[in-house]
């Protein structure tokens, strides 16, 4: 296996062509590892730098990606962490071909040990538990000299989606079922005028995201202040318009007599509907709970479409187990020397 190190941001150009067609081929395909959501959170965030990993074979054939980059923190030093790390991201990943996996994961364990002089630890967030990175890296770290931690970050809530939507209720508990029932009742029979879209092509898009984010800001003081930040918001106009183009996107909106009062901005990745954000006006409608309305349509309609998960992402909020979601972990991998 031969490693090489990229330190400038020409690597997502010389990467373009290749990048997903390895992820595609990786156990981390998920939305968030794909060349679009990382090289453009690198262009909003750049908190470091660069210090992406490629390893290729014999052949000379990419089989592995590790996108790092160093952070220079003034009391932990430098840290190797993945890009992404770790707000506005929720899974990631070393992205390697799973059928060079073992060998790729040795060749950076021992790289990383040989390279230790440019870095101080390594810690690298949002893994799936469901990883295989999680499960072998650190053996590989250990055998080189690391002292290795995982640490559970956080969960990642998910609905595993039965085949109709009358089998969904079957998976709620009694109250619950009962009050999804009564609130979509009572939104059905509202005096005022309920409705709901999805986002397509005939809708102008940066208008929808305007409304968008209108909703998010009204919808909690912690969302609007998220949005004060001016990377924030850059890398949120950014990477919104190309997920669309991708057709990853599934923006939707509740209409009550005219007016959005709920919004979710969903990714749909592989057999997954992805819960990334929500936008809601607590205050005027909240006698038709159009927040739940609107979830209760959406998972309506990724069963309709065939989608296996319903994920909520990270988040342990109470409504997401109340809507059937089952609990996942998500960890944090600390090394040092």
């Amino acid at each position: 296996m031969q490693i090489t190190v990229y330190e400038t941001q020409t690597v997502f150009d010389e990467l373009k062509s290749q990048w997903n067609e390895l992820l595609s081929r990786s156990q981390a395909n998920r939305i968030f590892s794909t060349w679009e959501w990382q090289s453009t959170w690198w262009s909003a965030y750049h908190p470091g730098d660069l210090w992406v990993l490629t390893i290729t074979n014999e052949n000379g054939n990419l089989v592995g990606i590790a996108p790092w980059f160093i952070e220079h923190h003034p009391q932990r030093g430098r840290i190797v962490r993945t890009i992404g790390c770790v707000e506005v991201t929720d899974y990631l990943d070393i992205i390697i071909d799973l059928e060079h996996f073992d060998a790729a994961l040795a060749a950076i364990a021992s790289f990383v040990s040989s390279h230790h002089d440019h870095f101080d630890m390594i810690d690298l967030c949002n893994i799936p538990e469901t990883s295989l990175t999680y499960k072998v890296l650190p053996e590989k770290l250990i055998e080189q000299g690391f002292n290795v931690k995982l640490v559970q970050q956080e969960v990642c809530p998910i609905i595993k989606l039965p085949s109709s939507w009358e089998q969904y209720f079957e998976i709620l508990d009694k109250k619950q079922r009962h009050e999804l029932r009564r609130k979509l009742r009572r939104a059905e029979g509202a005096t005022e005028s309920v409705s709901w879209y999805i986002v397509d092509k005939e809708h102008v898009l940066v208008d929808e995201i305007e409304q968008f984010i209108h909703l998010m800001a009204s919808s909690h003081t912690d969302k609007a202040n998220f949005l004060k930040d001016e990377q924030n918001q850059t890398f949120f106009r950014a990477i919104v318009p190309i997920i669309f183009e991708k057709d990853w996107l599934q923006m939707s909106f509740l209409m009550i007599d005219g007016e959005p009062a709920a919004a979710y901005l969903n990714f749909i990745y592989g057999d997954s509907v992805q819960v990334y954000n929500s936008g809601l006006l607590p205050e005027k409608y909240g006698h038709l709970s159009p927040g739940i309305v609107l979830l209760a349509h959406n998972i309506q309609y990724a069963i309709e479409h065939g989608y296996r998960i319903f994920d909520f992402l990270r988040g342990n909020e109470t409504y997401k187990y109340r809507m059937g979601a089952e609990e996942t972990k998500v960890h944090m991998l600390i090394a040092q020397l």
